[in-house]
């Protein structure tokens, strides 16, 4: 399945209102939040249709699937919206992460745990809020819609002492050459879980770290912890090889038009993460040529002057300041 899609469930009492824009999203938040009146409005409508008293708008079919028999029936199920709620604990299992990776449906989660089996966007984290209040006064009806948790998180203005860089990688690779011309420590967390680990007995106060957004939804909570006791940034873009692509060194018009609006393009079938799909791409566009990418080692073209800058002016203005983008940056390496 590709493509975003907006999504209304209502009954007479109380309307929803969203939109789904990849193969996973998440629900979070307390109890008596809507997430499980949501869920069951949509149950009740797949059972008995509009003779619940539900309506419910999508151009894709939209089902829940329970925990009894769930490996049957989300073997049935295809090119759908699939919707959990919490309290289902299969959804922890890595077989449940490897059946949800083989189908080509999206997924709603509604869960307060940490899913580390799956990988999830931070931009697809949301809770409910009521609406009406804002926008709907007077009505009988009351109006939910979704918002998303995480989706300022950027660097902070700090100084930073040390970068920590999820990657161990090209990604590595880049931002340690970078780093060790302007005098920052930068060191490698190999792999998103071991964040955490690497910030919390670090003995810098001043903390920068740079992961792939498009799969980091299950760390970010616990990361953000670690800001009540030091002065951290974080920095979260899809991942390092959107970052090169968004920097548009190819000059592609394809390419742009992509990133505009991935969720058209990318496979939920064939690209469980995004960030595989981003991967896939600029090896593809990039293949034959002088910035010819491979994630295993850091093509040196990538920290020459003109490319090194291009890839670094997709960040966020503090960051660009912290890396003196205009005069830090070696002619070639």
């Amino acid at each position: 399945m590709t493509g975003a899609y907006e999504i209304i469930v209502k009954n007479r009492r109380v309307q929803y209102k969203f939109t789904i824009n990849r193969n996973i999203t998440i629900l979070k938040g307390d109890s008596a939040t809507g997430k499980t009146t949501l869920i069951e409005m949509i149950s009740a409508y797949q059972r008995n249709g509009e003779k619940s008293g539900i309506q419910l708008s999508c151009k894709k079919n939209c089902v829940v699937l329970d925990e009894l028999n769930w490996e049957l029936n989300l073997s049935k199920i295809s090119d759908s919206i699939v919707f959990i709620d919490e309290g289902s604990p299969f959804i922890t299992s890595q077989d449940f992460a490897q059946a949800a990776k083989k189908s080509d449906n999206y997924y709603v989660i509604a869960t307060r745990t940490n899913l580390h089996n799956i990988p999830y966007s931070t931009k697809e984290i949301y809770g409910i809020k009521n609406a009406s209040q804002n926008r709907y006064q007077g009505t009988k009806q009351i109006y939910n819609e979704f918002y998303p948790l995480y989706d300022k998180i950027t660097s902070a203005s700090i100084k930073p002492e040390l970068i920590i860089v999820e990657d161990s990688k090209s990604g590595y690779e880049f931002f340690s050459a970078i780093c060790k011309k302007n005098g920052i420590d930068c060191e490698s967390a190999d792999g998103k879980s071991n964040i955490y680990k690497k910030l919390l007995p670090s003995t810098k106060d001043n903390v920068l770290v740079i992961a792939d957004g498009a799969a980091f939804g299950s760390e970010i909570e616990d990361v953000l912890e670690i800001s009540h006791i030091k002065n951290l940034g974080i920095y979260l873009p899809e991942s390092f090889e959107w970052l090169v692509l968004k920097a548009n060194l190819m000059n592609d018009g394809d390419v742009n038009k992509i990133l505009e609006q991935p969720s058209a393009y990318i496979e939920s079938a064939d690209y469980f993460s995004w960030e595989i799909f981003f991967t896939k791409l600029l090896m593809d566009k990039t293949h034959g040529t002088y910035l010819s990418y491979t994630k295993k080692e850091l093509n040196p073209a990538y920290l020459q002057d003109k490319e090194s800058k291009a890839i670094l002016s997709v960040m966020p203005e503090e960051m660009q300041s912290e890396f003196e983008i205009t005069n830090a940056l070696p002619k070639s390496i």
